[in-house]
This record gives C-alpha cells, structure tokens and sequence, in this order.
C-alpha cells in the first residue's frame, strides 16, 4: 500500500496579508504559535474545528476590531497587496512596504 502524504500546510510569518478560505476575510498575521493553544472548551466552539496540531495564527482582520484565531489550513496568501484598516495595526506593525507589514517589537500577549 502506498502511502499518500497530505499537501504541506502554509507557513505565515508575522506582518504577511492572508485571506480566509471559508469566511474570505483579510488580514495581517501578527503572531503564530506551532499549535493551537485555545483551550477545549473554545475549540469546541470552532466551526471548523482543523487539526490542533498545525500552527495557528493570530490575524488582524480587516474593517473591523476583530483578532481571529485561524489554523493555517484555512488560510492563503492575500496578493492584493492593499493595507489593513485595523486599529492594532501600528501598535504591531512599523511600516508597510511592497504589501507587507514590518512587524515591530511589541509582544504578542499571547
């Protein structure tokens, strides 16, 4: 029997514009964790509910307040390479150049 090897998962790195597959918002990347680390009572509120066991990223979503939490499964690169309107935005990001944000020093309290 041979085995079939699932297609990698994408791999954000913080300051990147993404797109939501399922709910097509956009947004920023603004931090990552390996793994989900939402404890099982908010994951089983997910819709989804993707594999825990892929990085999860923390996403500025654009035109609202809104910070999601999405496995990278369900995300894509965003090419259009247009800014985020997001009040958090500059408290993460210095600067946005050639369709990326320049993430800054300020931690993610994550």
């Amino acid at each position: 029997m041979i085995a079939i090897t699932p297609p990698p998962r994408p791999i954000f790195e913080p300051g990147q514009l993404v797109q939501h597959r399922r709910y097509g918002y956009r947004g920023v990347v603004v931090g990552r964790d390996e793994a989900c680390q939402a404890d099982a009572a908010w994951y089983a509120k997910n819709q989804t509910q993707p594999d825990r066991d892929q990085p999860w990223y923390h996403v500025l979503v654009h035109g609202s307040l809104s910070c999601t939490y999405a496995a990278a499964e369900n995300l894509m690169a965003d090419p259009s390479g247009r800014p985020i309107d997001h009040p958090m935005v500059p408290h993460f990001f210095s600067e946005f150049v050639d369709g990326h944000y320049v993430r800054n020093d300020e931690p993610w309290p994550g």
